[in-house]
């Protein structure tokens, strides 16, 4: 049996080793106050940027939680790429929650719109239309497609894109992150209902929260 793990995302090295080497450098000249402070800083860092294994279930007519965070929203809107009125889920991630975002289904990228914008509280419905966002399109074996929209947030300035258009990616699979804090929707096609609540605890890649109709 393998044993789990919690490994570091690539874009978190240069800010960790930037912590601990500047933690080393006060250390050394007997700062030690300060460099305690970088010390912790360099353990959140670590903290921040981990990156669990997951448990992806492998059932047909499944879709995972693209983030992981709290369920702040479930209704109709028009999706950002083609203004289709579709059921949104709305993932709220925190400092502390893990920020890899995940495939939600198996698919190819159709397509990645990138929309600039500012930089309001994630957890406010406005956030979906004024922020700064990458919205994918995901298209799945039976031909369905779904969307993920990354939002950044008050603290998150950069959002980070690993895949490109034409990609074709697992489900649980990561595509990207989003840096200190904020949200992730995730556009359900036609016949997929929510199987999650608001206010539920989600984690990327392992909870379910949406099911195809039987």
């Amino acid at each position: 049996m393998r044993k789990p793990s919690i490994g570091i995302t690539a874009e978190g090295f240069h800010s960790i080793s930037l912590l601990a080497f500047v933690s080393l450098i006060f250390a050394i000249y007997g700062c030690w106050p300060v460099s305690l402070l970088f010390l912790l800083l360099t353990a959140f860092a670590m903290h921040f940027f981990r990156d669990p294994e997951r448990v992806t279930p492998t059932a047909p007519g499944l879709a995972v939680s693209p983030a992981d965070g709290k369920i702040i929203r479930i209704s109709n809107l028009p999706d950002p790429i083609s203004g289709e009125v579709r059921q949104c889920i709305s993932i709220f991630m925190n400092v502390f929650s893990v920020h890899v975002n995940r495939m939600p289904v198996a698919g190819k990228i159709s397509a990645i719109v990138y929309k600039p914008g500012r930089f309001l509280n994630a957890s406010l419905n406005k956030a979906s239309e004024d922020n700064e966002r990458c919205c994918y399109a995901v298209t799945d074996p039976d031909g369905e497609t779904w969307q993920m929209v990354q939002i950044s947030g008050l603290i998150a300035r950069r959002i980070v894109c690993r895949v490109d258009e034409g990609d074709e990616l697992g489900r649980g699979e990561r595509f990207g992150m989003i840096k200190f804090g904020s949200r992730v929707d995730l556009y359900l096609p036609a016949g997929y209902t929510p199987g999650v609540m608001v206010g539920d605890i989600v984690m990327a890649g392992q909870t379910v929260v949406a099911r195809k109709d039987s």
